[in-house]
């Protein structure tokens, strides 16, 4: 049972922050194709705005390796 749990908590530290990363790059992708349309040379900008919310999905993935190691 002790393995179940610790395996869903794992599950839960990588699949929560990569779904609220999903959602926001849905919005930035969007406002960044719409200021990229008016002004062409913030595309830095917008791919590095884009980038930072990826850092929470690998921080989840770091946490649920970390999980997984000190539970078994």
């Amino acid at each position: 049972m002790e393995g179940a749990i610790i395996t869903l908590a794992a599950a839960v530290a990588i699949s929560l922050p990569a779904m609220a990363t999903a959602w926001a790059q849905s919005k930035i992708g969007a406002a960044g194709v719409a200021s990229l349309v008016e002004k062409p040379e913030m595309a830095g900008t917008v791919i590095i705005m884009l980038a930072i919310p990826e850092t929470m999905a690998i921080l989840g993935f770091v946490v649920a390796v970390i999980i997984m190691l000190q539970g078994g």
